[in-house]
Order: structure tokens, then sequence, then C-alpha cells
């Protein structure tokens, strides 16, 4: 049966549901403050609750420890794989009848694989949440792996793969994950490889799904329109089932290989320049002082130091950034941006002068005082402005192992931060000799 416009039915009825999603978390305005619950429901599962009725939507966000890194050896892009899977069919519903399930109980659902966890979101209308986690509990606790959705989504995911094997990015990518992390399972193909994946098995994935899928690795944040009773219940139906606890490959600790260029040579318009330095775990004393130094050299985006003197000043570059990126194993201090291929070198040696003289002159108290109210206000539009984001954000914290209070203490710490502590993380992370990836045409004309 097919209706407005010539869409089938189905079509049509998920475009209106979508829209009504949409429309009414444009309407929520951006928050401040929230008030974050911690539910233990009688299983004694553990959730963090937000409880917004301005809406009547119902958003679940939760994570199992144990992404990418937890594939074997040969057999890489298994777990992307399996989380691709999920919503192909569980219990006793294949495919379609589990995907049309989904579209009547109106609820939106999506698995996601990464490097150290595997994450999942359930959006739901408070009205129709008994249907949609009943599809969440037979999601997570029996999926099918049937042969025919595994072949179909394999297909499409070596498809993708095929399709960028020529692209430079994804050879950049992939370069420079093996060059600053060596043998370690940060520098494997998280989505797999052809070869590898033609020897994915379903037991293969009903034996990951096993060893992943436990309590004792589970975050849960929800955010909606649930009260703690209700959402008590709901855990023990969704989250009881599982075993107890996981049965995870132990990882090791690393961290990026530098002093070190990697030069790829690709016929491009612009080139791309990526460096590393050293990181910062996130419960290091020094951390939130590294990161206001990161924000002023090159996270605060138009009123960083690099966006100042290579973008604004010199018009090399459409963008450039800095990041402290961390994971649970390693963390690095990266710097990326494009530029001209005739200016390259004078970019490079640019971002050099600069990372020097953060490195041996620090920060200003103005220029420090700036950043923090620039950090402090983005939070909020950036965290907290939808009941979806707010739930991922519970979820990043408690993966983080940080606090139910760290929203409202991080606002203290940052504000803590002084002249000399910034001075003192700078020295420390910005003094080592990184490592630099250009691709892109011969470097010509390199200075410092």
């Amino acid at each position: 049966m097919t209706t407005l416009n010539g869409l089938p039915c189905e079509a049509v009825k998920r475009l209106l549901i979508v829209l009504l999603l949409l429309s009414l978390a444009a309407a929520m305005p951006a928050r401040a403050a929230i008030a974050i619950q911690e539910v233990k429901a009688s299983s004694g599962i553990k959730a963090w609750l937000v409880e917004d009725y301005a809406v009547p939507i119902i958003t679940v966000s939760f994570a199992f420890r144990g992404g990418s890194t937890q594939d074997p050896s040969d057999k890489e892009g298994a777990i992307n794989l399996m989380s691709r899977l999920f919503d192909e069919g569980a219990g006793d519903l294949d495919s379609n009848a589990f995907q049309q399930r989904l579209d009547d109980a109106g609820a939106e659902m999506r698995f996601d694989a990464r490097r150290d966890a595997v994450y999942g979101r359930m959006r739901v209308l408070a009205n129709q949440k008994d249907d949609a986690f009943a599809l969440l509990r037979l999601a997570i606790e029996q999926p099918r792996f049937d042969q025919a959705a595994m072949d179909r989504v394999r297909a499409q995911i070596v498809s993708r793969i095929t399709a960028k094997e020529k692209d430079p990015e994804t050879a950049a990518q992939i370069a420079w994950m093996k060059a600053i992390y060596g043998d370690h399972p940060y520098s494997r193909p998280s989505k797999g490889t052809v070869q590898s994946l033609a020897a994915i098995t379903a037991s293969d994935l009903k034996a990951l799904h096993t060893r992943l899928f436990a309590r004792g690795n589970l975050a849960i944040a929800v955010a909606g329109a649930i009260d703690v009773g209700a959402l008590k219940r709901d855990l023990d139906q969704i989250f009881s089932g599982l075993p107890a606890e996981p049965s995870l490959v132990p990882v090791a600790e690393t961290a990026p290989k530098l002093g070190q260029e990697i030069r790829i040579q690709h016929d491009l318009p612009q080139d791309r320049l990526r460096l590393a330095y050293p990181g910062i775990s996130r419960k290091d004393p020094q951390f939130f002082a590294a990161y206001m130094m990161n924000h002023i050299l090159g996270g605060g985006a138009f009123t960083s130091r690099l966006w100042n003197e290579v973008r604004e000043k010199r018009g090399l570059a459409y963008g450039i950034e800095s990041r402290l990126e961390n994971n649970d194993h390693a963390s690095a201090l990266v710097i990326g941006t494009r530029t001209r291929p005739d200016r390259a070198a004078e970019t490079l040696s640019l971002i050099l002068a600069e990372v020097r003289r953060m490195a041996e002159e620090g920060v200003g108290e103005e220029e420090l005082e700036a950043a923090k109210k620039n950090v402090i206000g983005r939070y909020a539009i950036d965290n907290l402005d939808s009941s979806s984001v707010i739930a991922d954000t519970l979820i990043a914290i408690q993966m983080q192992d940080q606090g139910i209070d760290y929203i409202e203490r991080q606002k203290q710490l940052i504000q803590a931060v002084t002249v000399e502590n910034v001075r003192s993380a700078a020295r420390r992370l910005l003094s080592a000799d990184p490592a630099v990836m250009i691709v892109g045409p011969p470097l010509e004309g390199r200075k410092g």
C-alpha cells in the first residue's frame, strides 16, 4: 500500500515519527543545570536518570566495555559486524518481523562499536516504552545472527571498505594508527578487512556476544519522561537476563610512538598534516590544566592560537585544530590541518613554532580567563541541550569513571586552573619531538 507522494505507508509513518521527535527535541531549551539520580533496580542494575517531562520522550543510552580491541587478531571487524546485527532479528523474530515490531513501537534503536566499548541507544515515545523495551531486551539478550542478515550486512561493510581502498584519507588513517600504535589493538582496522570479514562466522559473533554483554561491564543512562519507580522495573526487564560478568581479553596500556615522520605521497590538491604529542589521562591531576592549554593552543576553534596564526593571519588553511584524545589504554594530543602543497612546509613550521612558544612561555592571565568562560559556557550547549545528548553525556562520564557530580565538579576544577598550572602542563606535553604525518605531494622548503 502506498500513500502520500507515492511513499509506502510504513515510510510515511516512520517519517512522521522522525519529524515529531525532531520538532520536540528542537523545542527543548538548553539548560545550565540538571538533576542526576542514581537508580538501583532490584536485580542490582544501576543507571543514572535525569527526569524531564518537557516532551514525552525517553532516551536510554548504554555501553558495554570492550570494543574492537576484543576482536580476535585474525577476525578484525567482528565486533563492528556484531553491533550492526542487533536490530536484524532476535528471539523468535527474524529480521523483517523485528523491524516491523520496531516500527510499530515507534522506536529508534542503534548500536555503535568503538575501540573500547559497544554503545547502544533507544529513543521512544513514553506511552510506547513497554513494547520498545521488550524489543531492546531481545536485541541485547537473544540476538539471532541469522546467516542471511549477516551476509547482507557484511556485504554492505565490505562494499564500503572496497570503495575506500583508494581513498587517501583512509590510507592515511590506517598508516597513522599503525605508525603510532605499532602492533597494539588500537592499530587494527575496527571495521575489518575484506579478508578478515570473510572469515567471521555466526558462531564467532555468538561467542563475542557472550563474552562482552554482561551486567558487570555495563553502564546505563536514561533521560526523559520516566520516574524512578518505572525505571527500576524497566531496568530489570531489559538487562537482568544478562550474565553477571564479561570475559574480556586484557588490553595493554600504550602510548603513541613519537619522534617519527610518516610521508604518504598522493596527488592531492591539499596536503594533510597531522602531529601527535604525548597525551594525558583524564584521571591525571594535571588533566584540566592540559585541557585549558589545548583549548588555547588549538582546541578553541575560532579563538585558538593555531587558528589565529595559520588561518586568520596567513590564510594557510580553511581550518586547524588540536585535541586531546583519551582512549581507555592510550592518550595523545593531536594537531591536524590541510593546506596548499606549496605552503605545506611553511604551515608545518608555523605549527611547530606555536607549539614551542606554548611549551616555553605558557599562557597569559587574561587569555586563560577568557578560555575558562568559553569552555564552561559551551558545556551546557554541547552536552545538555536535549534528552538524547544528556543521556550520551552521562554515559561518557560513567565510561570515564568520573563521579555522578562530575558536571558540577568539572566547573570548579576548570576555575581552579592557574597560569602556572597551564605552563607546567604545556612543558610536560609539548616539549617532546612529535610524530608528524604528511599526506600529499613531496614537501619542499621545510623550515625548522
